[in-house]
């Protein structure tokens, strides 16, 4: 019996390694979005400074461990068999449902997920031991204020979502107060206002940290902290003259006080994430390992009481150093923790373009509501008012540093109170909305973006109330199976959670080969980040760099695809068809994604040449468009067909084709290579070779007429050949001519984005 259930601790111990990882890829948006967003420092620096403070915040967060022991359970009436099954449903459903929101990009609330797991999981229970005691004259009648820890779990629940409303509020009101104070064009009175605006951010920071942080933990000695308790507010009134005298000489050296801001801050909410959020990911295992060997102490009796849990917990140093640095690890490898970082940072952008979300009901009558009201505003307030506010708004920059720094500053201010208060707030709702309140006190949320946006907020605090409610329900049916089926489900949930965590694991991983538009991105992040600022030429030669190598990247994509679809087809593979189907559709709308991202660097080129290269630079992305629907329309057929297994094309229709295929692959190669040298020189591109090109793509498609005409003459000569088999050659030849005719569209396209030539090239397109 020992051995069973050391094996489900070990287990639950190592789902604390696999929900760190999954935890962190979701929270990590909590403390690395503003730095990001307002790109303060490269990648790896805020990484750094951001795993540095969840090292330390993991070592401060002991106390936090009493939610997972005695918060929502009463365990003195709880046998350590029944806590057993308690903390493995919790850790079950928790890694699932994690991961699920993760690889669609959504952050959630991994506090909300575990309080409402460990509700679901308890309320079972408590249902259970409540019948059982009715019917039992040996046992005295149990209620539910017995069983579960009414008081402390509506409180931490109260705790969590009244923190998205002050979040949100404030996020509003702080960042409209400051905008009007140092308006977009803030480095002008830098020179004036950085020593108070420092001295506010930097003195908050330090209280959090230092003496509501460090201050009330046991590293420091009781004679320390009763120091700090007493001398609170010296302490305060020092540090403020201390870091308003400080910001001003940094700033007087050059030195850029909101970076050194945001990145306090992002050290900050590193730092409140761990101590705060850590119980999510371990508390419940630790609690586990601590039942077992409680378990083991009193005799390996699985009917003993769970009294021992009613004591705070005791975390050695060494988990809690662990902890931290597999959070570290996790925070720098996970694919994961930046598709969710990119949601939040997208719904908090200044700029126009491509949007996450679509429109919603909901969120066109909360836009048209607010838009009446701002109307009615404008008519209550003085014209000259208007216009002072709307001066002080006007935007010239994108997510800049002033926002940044409120929206670190004030999430860790938030944050922290509630650590303090030994309530586990939920760190995502309250940096999510913090910076939700102040991208609208910013107007990003502009009149052609804003229905999108707040359908963005609202699918994601949708998906925070969906969290609740399939946390409860999915932890509360896992409990009650495990209740029933003993060991046999134990062991069977814990075949099937690894069995979904491989397999989820694998879908991301493949997902991420399947297209490039993740290096697109960070791409387009790393080189056009200062194209405003940079020389006019520079800016062209930035722009022409990344087209040519993203073209010729899509057109060696589309090659491949050619490939494995002609592949799939003359070996009558379904399952490889029915996946490059899918691939296709995702190449489609990663190709929309990085036309937006070029098309507003585009715009910043100069007027001049934003004319001349527009039209060459619309005609290449409508090829890559194209040639997906192309090849989507050629394999299509061949899906269907497969699928009902009807008979494949025949072999002397493979070997025919066999020849187009040849040449039409030889045109691939030619044109990729003539992109290639585009890519490294091309001052040397020869128009002659574009057009040779052209002319043996016009040869291939004239003999693709001639087999069509060939074969269409067949179908009707011969009654007795197969007409499903014979309509989908003639597709497939119909579709290489179409196929042909984007390639050359992209090749001369391409060819005149960056020669700039104004030699017509001849198009003798033939559709």
């Amino acid at each position: 019996m020992e051995n069973v259930y050391l094996i489900i601790v070990g287990f639950v111990l190592l789902l604390a390694v696999f929900d760190l990882f999954v935890g962190v890829s979701n929270d990590a948006v909590n403390f690395l979005s503003s730095a990001v967003g307002c790109k303060v420092a490269r990648f790896r620096t805020i990484i750094f400074v951001a795993s540095f403070g969840v090292l330390i915040g993991a070592l401060l967060s002991s106390g936090m461990m009493d939610v997972a022991r005695h918060g929502i359970l009463r365990p003195s009436h709880y046998s350590f068999e029944e806590v057993m099954v308690i903390f493995l449903a919790v850790m079950v459903t928790d890694v699932v449902i994690l991961d699920i929101f993760n690889s669609f990009g959504m952050p959630t609330s991994t506090t909300v997920s575990l309080v409402f797991e460990l509700l679901g999981a308890t309320f079972t229970s408590a249902c259970i031991k409540i019948a059982n005691s009715t019917h039992s004259i040996a046992e005295n009648s149990l209620s539910f204020a017995d069983l579960i820890n009414t008081d402390k779990a509506l409180s931490v629940i109260f705790a969590i979502f009244i923190s998205v409303i002050i979040a949100f509020t404030l996020g509003v009101v702080v960042q409209w107060l400051l905008r009007l104070v140092f308006t977009f064009k803030y480095k002008e009175k830098l020179k004036y206002l950085i020593g108070i605006f420092g001295s506010i951010a930097f003195t908050t920071l330090a209280y959090f940290i230092l003496i509501k942080g460090i201050g009330s933990s046991s590293i420091l000695s009781q004679d320390i902290r009763d120091y700090i308790k007493e001398n609170t507010t010296l302490l305060l009134g020092i540090s403020f003259v201390f870091f308003a005298i400080l910001s001003q000489i940094l700033h007087i050296c050059g030195v850029n006080v909101l970076k050194t801001i945001i990145l306090s801050g992002t050290f900050a909410l590193a730092m409140a994430f761990a101590s705060n959020d850590l119980v999510n990911f371990v508390g419940v295992p630790l609690t586990a390992l601590d039942a077992f060997l409680e378990y083991i102490s009193l005799g390996a009796n699985p009917q003993i009481k769970m009294t021992i849990l009613e004591q705070s917990a005791k975390s050695p140093f060494i988990y809690l150093l662990i902890s931290g640095i597999i959070m570290c690890v996790a925070m720098i490898t996970s694919k994961k923790a930046k598709k969710v970082i990119k949601t939040s940072v997208d719904l908090s952008k200044q700029d126009e373009g491509e949007e996450m979300f679509g429109s919603s009901k909901i969120a066109k009558g909360i836009v048209r509501t607010s838009f009446q009201v701002k109307d009615i505003i404008k008519q209550i307030l003085p014209s000259g008012t208007i216009r002072f506010i709307n001066k002080r708004f006007d935007n010239v920059n994108d997510y800049d540093m002033i926002r940044g720094a409120v929206n670190t500053v004030l999430s860790a201010l938030l944050i922290i109170m509630g650590t303090t208060l030994a309530l586990p707030l939920s760190t995502t709702y309250v940096t999510f909305m913090v910076a939700m309140g102040s991208a609208l006190a910013d107007r990003a949320w502009k009149r052609d973006s804003a229905v999108f946006r707040v359908t963005g907020m609202l699918s994601v605090i949708g998906g925070w109330f969906l969290t609740a409610g399939v946390a409860f329900v999915a932890c509360a049916l896992v409990a009650l199976i495990l209740h029933f089926s003993g060991f046999v489900g134990m062991f069977a949930f814990i075949a099937l959670t690894i069995t979904i965590l491989v397999r989820s694991n694998r879908r991301h991983k493949d997902d991420n080969n399947a297209t490039l538009s993740e290096k697109d991105i960070l791409y387009l992040d790393e080189h056009f980040a200062n194209l405003s600022n940079a020389e006019p030429n520079k800016a062209t030669k930035l722009l022409e760099n990344h087209f040519a190598t993203t073209q010729l990247e899509k057109l060696t994509q589309v090659h491949q695809f050619y490939t494995t679809a002609l592949d799939s087809i003359n070996t009558n593979d379904y399952k490889k068809l029915h996946k490059l189907k899918k691939t296709l559709r995702k190449a489609r709308e990663d190709n929309e994604k990085l036309r937006d991202n070029e098309l507003k660097a585009l715009r910043r080129l100069p007027q001049e040449q934003v004319v001349e290269k527009n039209t060459w630079f619309h005609l290449s992305h409508n090829a890559l468009s194209q040639y997906h629907y192309c090849l989507s329309r050629m394999i299509t057929p061949f899906v269907e067909h497969f699928s009902n297994s009807f008979s494949p094309l025949p072999q002397y229709l493979i070997s025919e084709y066999q020849i187009v295929r040849h040449d039409a692959e030889d045109i691939f190669l030619d044109a990729r290579n003539m992109l290639s040298s585009l890519c490294s020189n091309p001052q040397d591109a020869s128009k002659d070779e574009c057009k040779a090109i052209l002319d043996r793509a016009d040869v291939l498609k004239n003999s693709l007429s001639s087999l069509r005409k060939l074969h269409s003459a067949r179908i009707h000569s011969d009654k007795s050949q197969n007409l499903a088999t014979n309509l989908l050659y003639l597709a497939l030849i119909q579709e290489t001519q179409e196929l042909l005719s984007i390639l050359r569209h992209q090749v001369r396209a391409n060819h005149k984005f960056l020669t700039q030539e104004n030699e017509t090239i001849p198009d003798k397109t033939q559709r």
